[in-house]
């Protein structure tokens, strides 16, 4: 019976690390920012708990569809051979059935207590990341990096669109400033696990076009931050404390990453852990000054 009850949670936890719980986390946070702002801060908790549910399922779902569809490469990387496919300890035909699974009920909740809006996004942020992302371009072109932030720029404008039945120029805006943020976010990265991501044929920015090259467009990126986070102000969904702060926090990471481009180094993991901090900020700061507003 012991032994019974260990294998079952050996499975289960097996299987919760195909989800990828740190990134579903990260995507219902910003999910509950952008039904935050849509509501203008009166979320209503029964609409808010299915907007989480549906949205988290969509994003776990993903998730192991990506695992799926990456455990070749995974098994070829140092950061990703520990994972439940590579090892053996989860059958991808039953991993193919969890994800599928898990799409379907989001897809079913969203629908039925959310509305047909956020349903549709939330199978589109699917859409991108496995089909368009992980199947079709990653093992192809660095560009999948870019539509890669299609399914990561989505979670806001899905909780945005839960609370508002709609797609408006606020949500728009949400996305913009998540789709630009997340490509630098990455190629940081991707520049520290470069060997990782060639050994595996994989050809992300780094690997493809070079050290330097990577560096020039993670400025690129980031410098094009400043003038997309002061849109919430010019169209007034924040005041002159967002203002402020985007303004502060929008150089800092642009001078930063200047001082990353000309520097010897070929990674920064400080730049990295400082692109997470600046979403934060921004998402945090625009809703203070929504509630101070209110």
């Amino acid at each position: 019976m012991v032994e019974k009850t260990m294998s079952y949670t050996s499975t289960f936890k097996e299987y919760l690390t195909l989800t990828k719980p740190g990134i579903v986390t990260l995507v219902l946070i910003t999910t509950l920012g952008g039904a935050y702002i849509g509501s203008g801060g009166n979320l209503d908790p029964f609409l808010v708990f299915w907007t989480l549910a549906g949205t988290g399922l969509a994003a776990a779902g993903s998730a192991v569809l990506n695992m799926v569809l990456d455990r070749d490469i995974d098994s070829l990387m140092e950061r990703t051979s520990a994972r439940p496919l590579p090892r053996g300890v989860v059958n991808p035909f039953s991993a193919i059935v969890f994800g599928v699974f898990l799409l379907a009920v989001s897809f079913l909740l969203l629908s039925l207590f959310v509305n047909l809006i956020s349903a549709v996004l939330a199978m589109g942020a699917a859409f991108s990341y496995v089909v368009l992302y992980t199947f079709l371009l990653k093992r192809k072109t660095p560009i999948a990096t870019e539509v890669g932030g299609i399914s990561g720029a989505l979670p806001p404008v899905i909780g945005y669109a839960a609370v508002t039945g709609t797609v408006d120029l606020k949500a728009l805006t949400l996305f913009l400033i998540m789709f630009m943020w997340q490509p630098p976010h990455f190629w940081v990265l991707a520049l520290k696990y470069r060997d990782d991501y060639a050994k595996a044929g994989v050809p992300a920015l780094p690997v493809a076009r070079g050290v330097e090259i990577t560096k020039v467009k993670t400025l690129l990126y980031t410098v094009s931050l400043l003038p997309l986070s002061l849109i919430p102000y010019m169209i007034g969904m924040a005041g002159r404390l967002y203002l402020s702060v985007a303004v502060a926090a929008s150089l800092l990471y642009a001078g930063l990453t200047l001082k990353f481009l000309f520097s010897k180094k070929e990674e920064s993991m400080k730049l990295f852990f400082f692109s997470i901090v600046y979403i934060a900020v921004l998402f945090t700061v625009l809703i203070v000054d929504l509630v101070k507003d209110g």
